[in-house]
C-alpha cells in the first residue's frame, strides 16, 4: 500500500523495529468479519445456516472472520437481524467495557451501530441501552439497525454530547466513547480515508476528542468505567488523548486492560516524539491493535471513576392518561404475539411503541425512537409494525410461517410479494430458520405482504 509520506515517517518512528511487521500485514488481504446475534441464534445454530466458512475472532465473542465475498444486503439471515457485520477488531472496546444485565450503558458516538448492537446483546432484556449519534441521517441509520437486531431495552437520541450528559449526569454505570477519528485503521477498508489523511486532520480530530470526553465522563456514576476508543494509530488521539483527559480528571483513574490479544499501549517516551504526555504517566495499561495483530487497528483505553455509588436515579417518562391508543395496543401486541410485554405502551408521533421499563424522561433531547415499535395509526385503527416482529423470539409469535434462507417462498416475500399461505386470517410473521423477519396479513390462504419496501430485495 503507498501511505503519505508523513504518514510512513510518523509510524517508523513510532513503531521502531515493529514497522516492517505493520508494513507487511497490509500486503495480505483485507479480513472481513461479522458478529452473531445470539439473543437470537446459538452459535452452532448459525454455523449450520450461513453458508460460508467462518473462523473465531480473539477479540469478542461471538465475532467471526469471514474471507469470502458475501452481500449481506441479499441474505435472509441479515434481514432477520442475525448478524452484524463488523471488523473484528472493531468488536474489542464493548468486550472491554464489559457490559452485564442490568446495567445502564450510553454508547455516545453510535452511528453505525455495530458498537451499540453489541451492547445490546450484552444487556439482554434488562437495563437501558442509550445511544446517541450527534449527525441526523447517521443517528437514523444507527435507529434502523438497532431495530433489525430486535433491541428491545434501546433508546436513540440525535443530540450534541455536552447536553446529553449534563442532562444524564451520573446516570450510567459505563459509557463508550468510540470517538470520531482520523481513521488510520480504516485505510483498507475505506480508501478515502488514506487520500484524506492530513496532519491537520490529527490536530482537529484531537481537539473534537477532548471535548467529548470531557462531556461522557459527566454522565458516569461513581465507580463506573469510561473506554475511550479509536480506529487511528496517531498517539495525539490515543496515548496523548487519555493523558490529557487524565491531568485535567483527577476523579478517574487509567485501569489496565488485561488480555491476551494485540499490545500494550506505547509508555510516554514512545509518544514524547508525538504529542506531550508526563513521563510519570504510565499509558501501557491502554491496548492497541495493530495489523499485524489480526484486526484493521483500533486502540482502547478503560477510565475509572473513583468512588462507588449507584446511579443517579431520573425521573420517569411521563405517561399520558389520555394516550386513547395504549389498551388498544396492548390487545393487538397479544394478538401477535405469545410473551407478556415488559415497559410500558405510549403513543408517539404516529406510532405506539413498547417504552423499556425504566425508561426516563430527559427534558430537551431529541429522541428518534424508544423501545420497540408495536403500531402504526392508520385512520381509525392500528396496525402492526414491522420492528415488533423483529424483536419476537421465534416462539413468542402467535402464528408462524418458517423457511429456510434459499426457500422461494421466502425470497419472494422479502421482494414484497403475496405468498401462499395455510395460516388463518390473521397476522403472522415470516421467519429464516426460525428468525422472524417480517410480516403479513393471512387472508384467503394467501399471506398480504407487509414487508418495508425499503428494505425489499430488488
Amino acid at each position: 500500500m503507498d501511505f503519505p509520506i508523513e504518514f510512513a515517517h510518523r509510524m517508523a518512528l513510532l513503531l521502531g523495529d515493529e514497522y516492517d511487521a505493520f508494513t507487511a500485514a497490509y500486503d495480505a488481504p483485507l479480513r472481513r468479519g461479522l458478529r452473531v446475534n445470539t439473543q437470537k441464534i446459538a452459535t452452532d445454530e448459525f454455523w449450520r445456516l450461513f453458508p460460508l466458512p467462518l473462523e473465531p475472532s480473539p477479540f469478542a465473542a461471538d465475532s467471526f472472520y469471514l474471507d469470502a465475498p458475501h452481500k449481506a444486503g441479499s441474505d435472509p439471515l441479515h434481514h432477520a437481524g442475525a448478524y452484524y457485520m463488523q471488523e473484528p477488531s472493531a468488536a474489542s472496546a464493548v468486550a472491554v467495557l464489559a457490559p452485564q444485565a442490568g446495567e445502564w450503558i450510553l454508547d455516545l458516538c453510535a452511528a453505525p451501530g455495530g458498537k451499540s448492537t453489541q451492547i445490546a446483546t450484552a444487556l439482554g432484556d434488562s437495563g437501558l441501552l442509550w445511544s446517541n449519534e450527534y449527525v441526523g441521517s447517521r443517528a437514523r441509520i444507527l435507529a434502523q439497525n438497532l431495530e433489525r437486531w430486535g433491541a428491545r431495552q434501546a433508546v436513540v437520541s440525535n443530540a450534541d454530547s455536552n447536553l446529553l450528559c449534563e442532562e444524564l449526569a451520573e446516570a450510567f454505570d459505563g459509557v463508550l466513547v468510540d470517538a470520531p477519528c482520523s481513521g488510520e485503521g480504516m485505510f483498507r477498508k475505506e480508501p478515502q480515508a488514506l487520500t484524506e489523511w492530513s496532519m491537520d486532520n490529527i490536530r482537529l480530530c484531537a481537539k473534537r476528542q477532548a471535548e467529548i470526553l470531557h462531556n461522557a465522563s459527566l454522565a458516569v456514576r461513581p465507580g463506573g468505567r469510561l473506554v475511550y476508543s479509536t480506529c487511528t494509530f496517531a498517539p495525539e488521539e490515543n496515548e496523548g488523548a487519555v493523558a490529557a483527559f487524565l491531568e485535567c480528571h483527577e476523579d478517574f483513574y487509567l485501569e489496565p486492560i488485561r488480555v491476551n490479544w494485540g499490545c500494550a499501549g506505547f509508555s510516554a517516551a514512545q509518544v514524547a516524539p508525538f504529542c506531550p504526555v508526563s513521563p510519570t504517566m504510565d499509558t501501557t495499561g491502554c491496548r492497541r491493535i495493530l495489523p499485524q495483530h489480526g484486526g484493521e487497528g483500533h486502540f482502547i483505553a478503560l477510565l475509572r471513576r473513583k468512588g462507588d455509588a449507584p446511579r443517579r436515579c431520573l425521573p420517569p417518562y411521563p405517561l399520558s392518561s389520555k394516550d386513547i391508543h395504549r389498551q388498544e395496543a396492548a390487545a393487538l401486541y397479544s394478538e401477535c404475539f405469545t410473551d407478556v410485554p415488559q415497559g410500558s405502551f405510549a403513543t408517539v408521533g404516529e406510532q405506539v411503541r413498547l417504552l423499556p421499563p425504566d425508561m426516563p424522561a430527559c427534558r430537551g433531547i431529541h429522541m428518534l425512537a424508544a423501545g420497540i415499535p408495536v403500531a402504526t395509526l392508520c385512520k381509525n385503527r392500528l396496525e402492526p409494525c414491522h420492528g415488533a416482529f423483529l424483536a419476537a423470539l421465534p416462539n413468542a409469535c402467535q402464528q408462524l410461517l418458517d423457511f429456510s434462507p434459499d426457500e422461494k417462498g421466502l425470497l419472494d416475500f422479502l421482494r414484497g410479494q403475496e405468498i401462499p399461505c395455510g395460516a388463518k386470517k390473521s397476522w403472522t410473521a415470516v421467519a429464516v430458520g426460525s428468525l422472524p423477519v417480517g410480516f403479513g396479513k393471512a387472508v384467503n390462504g394467501r399471506l398480504k405482504n407487509r414487508y418495508p419496501k425499503g428494505l425489499r430485495l430488488l
